[in-house]
C-alpha cells in the first residue's frame, strides 16, 4: 500500500470520527432539552381549564385513571379534567353542585370521598366521587365548622376548636369524629378545655387533659398491631 493511499484512509478515518462526535453532541443537546421544564399555558389546554376557578384537587379512580377538579363559579360546578397522561389532558366534563358559596378541598376520606370546607363560615362537607363524572355534596351536621384536623388511623379524626382570644386560658376544644363511613362522617363527642393533648403513637392512643380529667381516645386496630409485634419480637432469637 502506497503512501498516498495511506493518507487518503487516514483523512476518511478522521472525518467519519468528526461526524460521530457532531452527530453525539447534536443527539445529546436533543435529549436535554426533552428533558426541560414544559410550561402549558391555559390556551393549550381544554376549554374547561381556560375558566377562572377557586380550588382544585386530583382524584385516582379505580380504572388507573387521575382526574382533576376545578372548583369554579365560587362553589356552583366542577370542571373534570383526565391529567393521566400530562402531555393530552382531555376534558371529562363538568358537575352542577348545590353549594352555598365557595369551598376548599381539605382532605381525602377513604377512596371515593373528600372532605370539603366552605370558606363563608357555613362549615364543611363530603364530595362523593362515586361517581366520578356526577360528584354530589353531602352535609355534616354538628361539625365544627372551623379547626385544625388531624386524622386517627383510617377510621377517625379529631378536629381542634380554639377557643376565643378573649379566653384568659390556652384551652382548646376537641370534637372527636367517626369516619370509618367516609360518606357519612359521625361526630362521636366533644371534649372540652383540653389542657394538653399527647399521643402514643405505637398504640395509637391519645391522650387529653382536661379540668374534668383524662380522656383517652382509642385505635383498637393499632393496638392490636402493636401487640402482633410485640409477640414477634419475644419469639425473635
Amino acid at each position: 500500500m502506497n503512501k498516498k493511499r495511506i493518507i487518503w484512509i487516514a483523512q476518511l478515518t478522521l472525518t467519519a470520527v468528526v461526524a460521530l462526535i457532531f452527530t453525539g453532541h447534536a443527539e445529546a443537546r436533543n435529549h436535554h432539552s426533552s428533558d426541560k421544564i414544559i410550561v402549558v399555558r391555559p390556551g393549550d389546554l381544554p376549554e374547561l381549564a381556560r375558566m377562572a376557578g377557586q380550588a382544585i384537587v386530583l382524584h385516582d379512580t379505580m380504572d388507573g385513571r387521575t382526574l382533576l377538579y376545578i372548583e369554579q363559579n365560587h362553589g356552583a360546578r366542577l370542571a373534570i379534567l383526565d391529567v393521566t397522561d400530562p402531555a393530552h389532558v382531555k376534558a371529562e366534563g363538568s358537575a352542577q353542585l348545590d353549594a352555598p358559596g365557595s369551598f376548599d378541598f381539605v382532605s381525602s376520606l377513604g377512596v371515593d370521598a373528600v372532605l370539603v370546607r366552605f370558606r363563608n363560615g357555613q362549615g364543611e362537607a363530603i364530595l362523593n366521587l362515586h361517581n366520578v363524572k356526577s360528584p354530589t355534596l353531602n352535609t355534616i351536621q354538628g361539625l365544627y365548622s372551623q379547626g385544625s384536623m388531624e386524622f386517627l388511623g383510617d377510621d377517625g379524626l379529631i378536629v381542634a376548636h380554639q377557643l376565643s382570644v378573649q379566653s384568659e386560658t390556652d384551652d382548646t376544644n376537641y370534637q372527636v369524629v367517626d369516619i370509618s363511613n367516609p360518606l357519612h362522617p359521625n361526630p362521636v363527642t366533644d371534649i372540652k378545655q383540653v389542657l394538653e393533648k399527647i399521643t402514643n403513637y405505637e398504640t395509637g392512643t391519645t391522650f387529653l387533659l382536661t379540668a374534668d380529667g383524662l380522656y383517652l381516645i382509642r385505635q383498637p386496630a393499632v393496638e392490636e398491631e402493636f401487640k402482633i409485634r410485640q409477640q414477634q419480637l419475644k419469639h425473635t432469637p
